[in-house]
């Protein structure tokens, strides 16, 4: 199963930060179970909006040089509200150091003025194929939906 917690790339600054939003709607499929009487985003999702935001700032600082962006550690991550269906939660990143192939970034989720979740992710970059050279095919294949996917969702010169 995978969700895709982004609808759409508000600003991007390569190398630097990158600011997302979600909005969510009462017919997200897990909303039916968390909860029925009363309809929330799981924390853990909410951390995923940020590891997603994240992950499209590594692949744009890089050019889609790696094929993997993966998160290596999550630290402090602090939950301070619900985000409920109608609501939009507003999630932006930045990098606060590069280290070989981890990026350390500083992450939250807003729902306009207050602070619903934030963090610090660490996420680790790679190539499928340095790993297990048989698989070397696919890195340029992933690479080449990630740009698809981010065709999607960033869009500089289109309006709201």
């Amino acid at each position: 199963m995978q969700f895709t917690l982004i609808d759409r790339i508000t600003d991007l600054q390569p190398g630097a930060s990158i600011t997302a939003v979600k909005v969510l709607s009462l017919a997200e499929e897990y909303l039916q179970d968390h909860f029925p009487r009363f309809p929330v985003m799981p924390g853990v999702l909410m951390l995923e909006a940020m590891l997603q935001a994240g992950t499209w700032l590594v692949y744009l600082t890089e050019d889609f040089r790696h094929s993997t962006v993966i998160l290596r550690e999550a630290r402090n991550v602090k939950f301070a509200g619900f985000v409920r269906p109608g609501e939009t939660l507003t999630v932006s990143a930045e990098i606060v150091s590069d280290e070989g192939n981890l990026t350390h970034l500083k992450a939250q989720g807003m729902l306009g003025d207050t602070m619903a979740v934030s963090g610090r992710l660490v996420l680790e970059r790679f190539n499928i194929g340095e790993r297990q050279p048989h698989l070397r095919g696919r890195d340029e294949l992933a690479r080449a939906e990630m740009r698809q996917r981010f065709a999607r969702l960033y869009r500089p010169n289109a309006g709201s």
